[in-house]
């Protein structure tokens, strides 16, 4: 049997799915399962264990390549529908499992897409319909075997972008949580993207921290995940790199803006901590979201103290 999963997105989205992954492995122990997503996202695949037999190389409501055509099954974990409904049953899935969209009459047996659900709730429940059990809590992911060096383990890491404008706090906020960390005696790290390398300058350069320590562009997929495994806590926006706390089970901060929490942010633990100001946006907006501005330096660094030593 060959089960073809489409969540062609990005880290947070592949993430936020790993409950549902092993969920399907669970129920179908001998199936070649696979994923259709970004092939940058297999690192990852290997940290979930088996419940993945490969990540196939596809992007957002594209057409799937031809050998992953004919599945048994074809799971969409993509969206509502009708799009992405319709790459699956464009490569000639048998059977679909989907939400039920009006416009795709293959998914009439599906359940009712839910907007307001959490991201990890949603595909849960969407597999429950079908009569898989899937468990929201199954996040945790297996620490990559990535060296990182000894100065550095149990730094705070700190991670000032995201992937659109509305979700970017200020420079100059975290240069100021930045230096806090750093009068408390932490050592501060500074992650970003390829095209986050500047911003991540701009913050490490504002608040003293080593040029050394700026780890934007230079990481990986793999050794980002290392950092964020071996970080004493996590400070970022709404963004991958806080799923990467969840899935390592480190302590965190996470700013939220046009997003709400109860959508994307992390399991109720102890150990992450939330903070947003209780209104919603435009996620894709190109200038920061107005709730995300109205959390001020002060909330994060309190924040981050309560997290502990």
């Amino acid at each position: 049997m060959r089960i073809v999963v489409l969540r062609a997105l990005n880290l947070g989205d592949f993430l936020t799915g790993v409950p549902a992954y092993r969920a399907l492995r669970r129920a179908y122990p001998r199936a070649e399962i696979v994923l259709a997503a970004p092939r940058a996202l297999e690192p990852l695949r290997e940290l979930a264990g088996n419940a993945l037999d490969r990540i196939a190389d596809a992007s957002a409501l594209q057409p799937l390549a031809s050998d992953l055509h004919d599945a048994d099954l074809g799971v969409n974990l993509h969206g509502a529908g009708p799009q992405s409904h319709r790459v699956l049953l464009a490569a000639r899935a048998h059977t679909l499992l989907a939400f039920r969209h009006a416009g795709v009459p293959e998914s009439a047996d599906g359940p009712t897409h839910d907007a307001d659900e959490h991201e990890v709730a949603r595909w849960c429940r969407l597999l429950a319909h079908a009569g898989i059990d899937a468990d929201a809590r199954d996040l945790d992911l297996a620490v990559p075997p990535a060296l990182v060096p000894r100065r550095i383990r149990g730094a705070t890491l700190v991670h000032p972008g995201a992937a659109s404008e509305a979700r970017r706090w200020p420079v100059e906020r975290w240069i100021e949580v930045a230096r806090a960390e750093q009068r408390l005696g932490r050592t501060v790290i500074v992650t970003g993207g390829r095209d986050e390398v500047d911003r991540a300058r701009r913050v490490a350069d504002g608040a003293g921290v080593p040029r050394t320590h700026v780890y934007a562009g230079r990481t990986s997929l793999r050794e980002l995940a290392a950092l964020v495994a071996a970080a004493g806590r996590v400070v970022c926006g709404d963004t991958g790199v806080a799923h990467l706390a969840t899935a390592f089970r480190r302590p965190s901060v996470v700013l939220f803006g046009p997003i709400a929490p109860a959508a994307w942010g992390p399991p109720p633990r102890p150990y992450h901590r939330v903070l947003w100001n209780g209104t919603t946006g435009d996620p894709h907006a190109d200038r920061v979201d107005p709730g995300l501005l109205a959390i001020d330096p002060g909330r994060v660094i309190a924040a981050l103290d309560a997290l502990g030593a």
